[in-house]
C-alpha cells in the first residue's frame, strides 16, 4: 500500500507498519482516509519516540517501552496545544497497532494497557425545540431542484426526527424495509439490530416520496436515491440542512445528527423513562443516554434565565 506518510523508524519496524495498513484497509475494511488517519496518528509518536530515544525505534524498542515512556508522549503532544479528543484519537491509534503486534505475535507489551485516554470535555446534544424541528421538515420540500427530491427529503427529516434514526441508518434502508408493519427494524453500529416504531407520518412520507420519485424501486436496492438514481449520501443531506437552517435563521446546531437528538429530548421531555430511550436509539450504554438529562437541565436553566429568575452568574 502507498502513502507518503514517512515514518522515522528501522526498516524492520517499516515492515510491520506496512503489514499493519494493509490488514486496516483489506480486512478491516477501513476508508483510505481512516487509514491515513491512523496513520499520521502513529507517525507522531514515532517523531516523538526518534527524539525521545535519541535513535530511531526499532521493534525491541517498541517491546521496551514503560509506561513514563508513553506518558512522556503524551504530556509532550499536550504541550503543544493539541486538544484532549485529538490526543486520544492518536492513543487509540497506538493501542491498535500495538494489538496487531501482540495478535501477529511480534511484540507484547502490557504497559500500552496501563495509559488511559484523556478525559474529553462533555458535549451536550444539541437538540431543536418542538416548533423548529416541525418547521424544518414543513418547509423540507422547497429547497430540492424538483418536487420529488423535496418530498424525498422531507420523508429522509420526518424520519429522522419521528424515528430517532442516526443518518446512515436512514440512508441504508432498502426497498421493502418500510412496509406496512407499525415498526422498522434497523441495522446500527456493530449491525446491533433493533426495533423502533414506524409513526403514521412516517410511513405516509415515505410513500408520497416513491410514489412520485422517476426511478423503479426493485426490493432490496436503495430506498433513497440522487438525481442520478444511486443511493444517497449524506453531503446531499447536510447541504440541505444547511439552505434550511439559513432560511430559517437556526443555529449551525442543525444538522441530521440533530433531529435524532430532538427525538429523544423530546421523548424525554414528555416523560418517556431512559430505558426505553436507550432501545430506541440502539446506544450500547446507558450512560450515553443518560446525557439527555443533562440537556433538559440546561433547557430549564435557559429558560429560568429568560424568566430573569437565575442570573447567568448562578448558573
Amino acid at each position: 500500500m502507498k502513502t507518503n506518510i514517512e515514518f522515522k523508524v528501522s526498516a524492520g519496524l517499516k515492515k510491520h507498519i506496512k503489514e499493519w495498513q494493509s490488514w486496516l484497509l483489506d480486512e478491516r475494511r477501513y476508508s483510505p482516509h481512516t487509514l491515513d488517519a491512523y496513520s499520521r496518528d502513529l507517525a507522531e509518536f514515532f517523531d516523538f519516540l526518534s527524539t525521545h530515544l535519541s535513535k530511531e525505534p526499532d521493534i525491541d524498542d517498541l517491546a521496551q517501552l514503560e509506561v513514563r515512556d508513553f506518558r512522556s508522549f503524551l504530556s509532550f503532544r499536550s504541550g503543544q496545544h493539541i486538544d484532549k479528543a485529538s490526543l486520544a484519537r492518536e492513543l487509540s491509534s497506538l493501542k491498535n497497532f500495538y494489538k496487531w503486534l501482540a495478535r501477529h505475535d511480534i511484540l507484547k507489551n502490557p504497559a500500552i494497557s496501563v495509559i488511559s485516554a484523556p478525559r474529553r470535555p462533555k458535549v451536550l446534544p444539541k437538540a431543536l425545540e418542538a416548533d423548529q424541528t416541525f418547521n424544518v421538515i414543513e418547509v423540507a420540500g422547497e429547497f430540492a431542484t424538483n418536487s420529488w427530491q423535496g418530498l424525498r427529503d422531507t420523508a429522509i427529516f420526518t424520519l429522522l426526527y419521528g424515528c430517532g434514526l442516526r443518518i446512515s441508518e436512514a440512508l441504508s434502508l432498502n426497498v421493502g424495509d418500510v412496509n406496512d408493519n407499525d415498526f422498522l427494524r434497523i441495522k446500527g453500529k456493530g449491525n446491533k439490530e433493533r426495533i423502533v416504531p414506524l409513526l403514521p407520518i412516517v410511513a405516509e412520507n415515505i410513500k408520497k416520496y416513491v410514489a412520485e420519485c422517476p426511478y423503479q424501486f426493485r426490493h432490496g436496492e436503495p430506498l433513497f436515491v440522487g438525481a442520478r438514481g444511486d443511493r444517497l449520501v449524506p453531503r446531499i443531506v447536510q447541504r440541505q440542512l444547511q439552505k434550511i437552517r439559513a432560511y430559517l435563521g437556526l443555529s449551525d446546531n442543525l444538522t441530521p445528527h440533530a433531529l435524532r437528538h430532538s427525538f429523544a429530548t423530546h421523548l424525554l421531555a414528555e416523560g418517556t423513562d431512559l430505558r426505553s430511550i436507550q432501545e430506541l436509539l440502539g446506544h450500547a450504554s446507558l450512560t450515553t443516554t443518560q446525557r439527555y438529562t443533562d440537556v433538559q437541565t440546561e433547557t430549564i436553566r435557559k429558560e429560568y434565565e429568560k424568566a430573569g429568575l437565575l442570573s447567568s452568574s448562578e448558573s
